[in-house]
């Protein structure tokens, strides 16, 4: 059985405010353009996600679905899990959303 911290890594989730097309196409320049052994290319793409082959066979795969709070990106990879953590922190982050019921409460407490 797999370790509970690895399978935290290897299954990450993100939320930016980049529109989903816009998103894995930032994914394929960021893992493209790496000039190490952490570089992978495309491998697979359709509108919700793309696979990329990197060093070894590894496979990363960037999944997308957009809503109205932003885009949700969720990243696998068994090995290059740090990659797609610092893919994650150059997207832009989606708007802080306040919990449902924070507008009707701040008209009553200051009407």
């Amino acid at each position: 059985m797999m370790p509970s911290r690895q399978r935290d890594r290897s299954i990450q989730e993100y939320r930016t405010s980049l529109a989903p097309a816009a998103t894995l196409a930032a994914a394929k320049d960021f893992f493209s353009r790496r000039n190490s052994i952490y570089s992978a290319f495309l491998e697979q793409e359709s509108e919700r996600h793309i696979t990329l082959r990197g060093q070894g066979g590894e496979e990363i795969v960037i999944g997308v679905a957009g809503d109205a709070a932003g885009t949700r990106v969720t990243g696998s990879s068994y090995l290059f899990d740090q990659q797609v953590a610092r893919f994650f922190a150059t997207l832009p982050p989606a708007a802080a959303r306040e919990p449902a019921g924070a507008d009707v409460a701040a008209q009553v407490a200051h009407p």
